[in-house]
């Protein structure tokens, strides 16, 4: 009977396997356990449980960041963006996947949505990249990598989901994933322009002539592109790392922002509106029902003595402090070849986080260490949900097989800003610790 709370992961793995969807599962293996070990009181848990999201202000902030990404993405913000960056860059070797993945950190800054970047910068960037003879395998890893930094750079919709979780501010967790999501941005286009002067037919120079302009024209238009987008996103980030608003109120005024930025552009219809309101409706009571279902699970794990067996079991396997982390690490990263980053974050945060703390980790640097994972799972099958978002843009030419060996050089990439932020914790720790205390 001691052991009966472990039996709920055996469960929720076989009904997720059996195809059932992840927050039906939870809910459903909370419910059977919660019901045969409490009976009828369990109802009030329960109902606690809904209430305590249905409440919760800090996951309001997550409707708001998405519907805020949902109009950028319809505004033909986008599209100015690309010509401006792909303006600059067309002389670098590989210019124009410079210009996609600087494209990928504006975009993800801008709208916090997993997936959303990707989706967005691949139906721009992928056509010109095609046209001017790119090798698909640098296309491919390009767009699904730098889409990925939709899930680590602020305001990412993860980190939102994430902090309540770990009992961590969200504004020490945006401080935090600030320089890893820059490093890994400033490797990704390393890698590119080194790849493609050592075999320059990989990413030819130029492929930007007919947005020629003198330079008085290229800086205007540069002006006038980048200059609201950019003022948004440091009012959003800026509010919460000052301290000045909560992210709440930060995504509100983002939400606000890219609206009026869309009626600037005249870009704003009411189909586009009613099309960003309903993506940001159904977006949101995704997230919102696994967040539900991850709290009644964990709440009747922990309630039925979960918690306590987890904790003696891996203190008591007696590993050094750093042993324990690679493997809580590498756990995930095993778990999120099969699962979406949600249902991992739900599975192991509120489990393990009290773990790592105990053992004298700081929780925000464990928090955007595992965030990393989160976005190497990202691009690794068999889930690989980048591929999948990249499948459904590309045009048949792109194969799963370029898709898949064009990610290899970004996940060697991701991998040793794993090992560079694990060597040197200073690099999240320090803008939280400047900014917070």
């Amino acid at each position: 009977m001691d052991y009966l709370p472990l039996t709920m992961f055996p469960a929720l793995f076989a009904l997720i396997l059996l195809g059932f969807p992840i927050a039906f599962s939870l809910i459903g293996v909370a419910l059977v356990f919660g019901y045969f070990t409490y009976q009828d009181v369990y109802v009030y848990q329960l109902i606690g449980r809904v209430e305590s999201i249905a409440s919760n202000f800090i996951l309001a902030a997550v409707p708001l960041f998405i519907f805020m990404g949902s109009v950028l993405e319809r505004s033909g913000i986008a599209e100015r963006l690309f010509d401006a960056f792909r303006m600059w860059t067309r002389h670098l070797p590989g210019g124009l996947a410079v210009a996609a993945i600087l494209m990928c950190v504006m975009f993800a800054a801008s709208s916090g949505v997993v997936g959303a970047t990707e989706t967005v910068v691949g139906l721009l960037a992928i056509p010109t990249m095609l046209k001017y003879a790119y090798s698909k395998r640098l296309i491919s890893g390009t767009i699904c990598a730098g889409g990925s930094l939709g899930t680590i750079i602020p305001p990412s919709v993860v980190l939102i989901v994430l902090g309540p979780m770990a009992d961590v501010s969200i504004g020490r967790l945006f401080a935090g994933a600030m320089f890893p999501g820059l490093v890994l941005a400033a490797l990704y286009v390393f890698y590119i322009v080194f790849i493609c002067v050592l075999r320059p037919e990989t990413g030819p120079r130029g492929g930007a002539d007919e947005l020629s302009m003198s330079l008085t024209q290229q800086l205007a238009f540069s002006a006038r592109v980048l200059v609201p987008p950019l003022l948004l996103v440091i009012c959003v980030l800026g509010s919460i790392l000052a301290g000045i608003a909560s992210p709440t109120e930060a995504a509100g005024i983002g939400g606000a922002g890219a609206l009026i930025l869309s009626m600037i552009y005249g870009t704003v219809t009411w189909k586009n509106l009613a099309e960003a309101v309903m993506k940001t409706l159904s977006v949101t009571a995704m997230i919102m029902f696994i967040l539900m279902g991850g709290m009644i699970f964990t709440s009747v794990f922990f309630s039925m003595g979960g918690m306590s067996l987890v904790s003696g079991f891996v203190l008591g396997l007696e590993l050094s402090p750093i042993v324990l982390l690679a493997l809580i690490l590498f756990l995930a990263f095993l778990l999120g070849c099969f699962l979406e980053w949600i249902s991992i974050l739900m599975i192991f945060i509120p489990i393990f986080t009290p773990i790592i703390v105990a053992v004298g980790f700081d929780p925000v640097w464990f928090s955007i260490l595992f965030l990393v994972i989160i976005q190497t799972s990202y691009l690794t099958p068999p889930m690989a949900p980048a591929v999948f978002y990249l499948r459904g843009i590309a045009p048949a030419s792109i194969t799963i097989q370029d898709m898949y060996l064009g990610m290899v050089p970004f996940l060697i990439i991701q991998g040793l800003v794993l090992i560079l932020l694990m060597v040197f914790p200073q690099i999240i720790l320090w803008l939280p610790d400047r900014l917070f205390g």
